[in-house]
């Protein structure tokens, strides 16, 4: 039994050799090993080896053939755990998957995406593929995709039944150029629709987006949100520890033909002009959560 407590630090490697753990370890049945943690500005992440070896372990990668692209692996739970943690993180981690496929993996794993983002849910059942809880997928049942739907407290998907047929889908994050906003979202005509428009991000990044305005990066969409943090209910769209708001002018953005839409759970997306939302369209910003006026010009 050990205990290792580090000071949070942002530049600093610290690396730790010559440790036996006991012999009954699971992951190095060798007596020696390293343990590198590595620190950013990130949260701690710890890499095992194998003296033998420059790779990290692989039973710390339970979902490494899901975990290529997309998604940053927040808000569900049952990252990494085994299915003996219960019922909750087995459905938990089907919704963490789904999230991941149905947003960026359908085309690499040859899935029949509908331009409008809807695939068949019998289709994914058929997948060869695990969940962070180290289940495959093709254990899962219908009745816990619905229950994993069901419980995402953020609204990520929809179902839709046709001709006998169930279909899911990812209400917005897609990076998958097969989906076609005009199909997946609703068009915003006008600004009283949306009495609220905000995209949150963090005062790192602040500098860079007023140099060259908010990009949608490999998404198909800048994202914003229709409230905030402290409405009183789940926002989607926009991250619980960000610190700068940023509320786009939305009469401006559509007098000037930029195209917005809204998906199910609320979040308003838009392409931009090629994909940008330039500095003009900023109507203001503020720190959060003190609500401080950040001086800018266009």
């Amino acid at each position: 039994m050990w205990t290792l407590s580090v000071a949070r630090c942002t530049s600093l490697r610290a690396v730790f050799s010559r440790f036996s753990p006991s012999p009954s370890s699971p992951f190095f049945p060798s007596s020696r090993f390293s343990l590198f943690f590595s620190f950013s500005p990130r949260p701690l992440v710890a890499m095992y080896s194998h003296p033998s070896s420059s790779q990290p372990s692989k039973h710390f990668s339970p979902m490494a053939n899901a975990s290529r692209r997309g998604g940053r692996g927040r808000g569900r739970g049952g990252g990494g755990r085994s299915s003996s943690d219960g019922e909750s993180n087995r459905i938990d981690a089907l919704g963490r998957l789904l999230t991941r496929i149905l947003r960026h993996m359908a085309s690499e794993l040859n899935l029949n995406m509908r331009n409008d983002g809807y695939v068949r849910v019998d289709d994914l059942l058929k997948l060869d593929i695990q969940t962070f809880a180290k289940i495959p997928l093709k254990s899962h049942t219908v009745e816990e995709v619905k229950e994993a739907v069901r419980r995402d407290n953020k609204q990520r998907f929809s179902l839709l039944e046709e001709n006998g047929q169930l279909f899911i889908r990812a209400n917005q994050g897609h990076t998958i150029k097969a989906v076609e906003s005009e199909h997946l979202l609703k068009p915003i005509l006008s600004a009283e629709e949306v009495p609220v428009c905000v995209h949150g991000t963090y005062r790192r990044n602040l500098e860079s987006i007023l140099q060259s305005g908010l990009k949608r990066m490999e998404r198909l969409h800048v994202h914003f949100s229709s409230g905030l943090p402290t409405d009183g209910e789940v926002i989607s769209g926009m991250r619980r520890d960000i610190n700068i708001l940023i509320y786009l002018d939305v009469k401006k953005a559509l007098e000037d033909g930029m195209k917005l839409y809204i998906s199910d759970n609320k979040v308003i997306l838009t392409e931009g002009f090629d994909g940008v939302v330039p500095v003009k369209y900023f109507a203001k910003i503020e720190t959060w959560p003190r609500r401080e006026l950040v001086p800018f010009q266009c």
